[in-house]
């Protein structure tokens, strides 16, 4: 571990810390117990009344969390001594695209309103609202926020996969391959 994914798992270790002292509450109302509704991030301690833990969407900001740390810890690897050093390759652009669009995932949840909400197996969606400023009555669509963190972080390994730089063989491979063909 170099220095500086030393200071990207510092930063981690932080925001992990700081997500499960304010994790995300969903409150109950008193006129209808059944279903809750997203009412912010509280001190773990200083929870209002009737509120519960939405324990999905905590995971899914530890998941983002360690899986931004992933990312950094990759783009952060010291390279060879004798490697050409680059600037920004294909590769680290694609972790780098895919971090940011995992934090924008999680400012941005899908949501419904509260009336709208029923046992169906599809949710109801009514757009991505600011976490810190979305409507009133209004709860965070699992279902969606989950597939949405899955084709993200599919798509972001399928595009590091995509974007591995090749290299040609040297003379020595190709010669190593022709007597292994020619043997067969």
């Amino acid at each position: 571990m170099n220095r500086n994914q030393g200071i990207a798992l510092a930063i981690a270790v932080a925001n992990i810390l700081l997500i499960t002292v304010f994790p995300p509450v969903d409150q109950f109302s008193v006129a209808s117990s059944s279903i809750p509704v997203f009412a912010g991030f509280y001190f773990i301690l200083a929870k209002p009344q009737l509120s519960v833990i939405n324990v999905d969407l905590l995971i899914i900001e530890i998941v983002v969390v360690m899986v931004n740390l992933a990312i950094a810890w990759l783009l952060l690897t010291d390279k060879p001594a004798g490697h050409a050093r680059r600037k920004m390759g294909l590769q680290n652009a694609s972790l780098l695209f895919t971090g940011i669009n995992l934090v924008l995932m999680l400012l941005f949840p899908p949501m419904e309103s509260v009336f709208a909400v029923t046992k169906a197996a599809i949710p109801t969606f009514e757009g991505f609202f600011f976490i810190f400023a979305q409507k009133p009555a209004h709860v965070i669509v699992d279902t969606l926020l989950y597939l949405e963190i899955s084709f993200i972080m599919v798509n972001g390994a399928f595009l590091w996969l995509i974007f591995k730089e090749r290299k040609p063989p040297t003379a020595e491979e190709i010669r190593a391959a022709m007597r292994d063909f020619q043997q067969k």
